[in-house]
């Protein structure tokens, strides 16, 4: 059996329902628990990230380009979705990031031995994308994957777009259109 992890980006509160939430992120939270309790059925590695702000957010270089105070550290927003953490396994591991990719994550990447890693979350054009390409970087020879289904944008032309250009990188994309 090959060796493979499914990393869950930013399935939080505040992406789904709360500050930069939107209707198309609360469709994929039920397809995103199912691959989660595939994988762990399976006995696949199951790996999150949390989008991690503190209150000086909008201080910050990112907090100048999107004004919008989110995933604030302690506060439920930061939170995964209950429906994730409902499932979620109290070994598996959880990166917690100040910015779109997890340096973190790559170094951890970087030593294991994953021939697949299937991405899904949020948001698909901002750190579904940048966590692909920390993947790819991390792990060149491994397949790398994401469901068209279990990831989502707020913006549908920039999510296609997303797509295609994680396509390009060699990123495999499921169920497209």
């Amino acid at each position: 059996m090959s060796k493979k992890c499914l990393l869950v980006v930013d399935m939080q509160n505040d992406f789904i329902d709360g500050a930069l939430g939107f209707p198309k992120a609360e469709e994929i939270v039920p397809v995103v628990r199912e691959k989660i309790l595939a994988h762990q059925k399976e006995g696949h590695d199951v790996i999150y990230t949390l989008d991690t702000h503190d209150e000086d957010y909008l201080e910050t270089e990112e907090g100048k380009n999107l004004p919008v105070e989110h995933c604030v550290k302690g506060t439920k927003g930061h939170e995964l979705h209950p429906d994730i953490l409902a499932v979620r396994k109290a070994d598996e591991r959880v990166f917690e990031k100040t910015t779109f990719p997890s340096l973190a994550l790559g170094n951890h990447l970087e030593h294991q031995d994953y021939e697949e890693i299937e991405l899904c979350g949020l948001v698909s054009n901002i750190c579904v994308l940048a966590n692909a390409v920390i993947a790819k970087a991390a792990l060149p020879d491994a397949k790398i994957s994401i469901d068209s289904k279990a990831t989502a944008s707020f913006d549908d032309d920039i999510h296609e777009k997303a797509l295609a250009v994680m396509a390009g990188l060699h990123v495999q994309i499921r169920n497209k259109g």
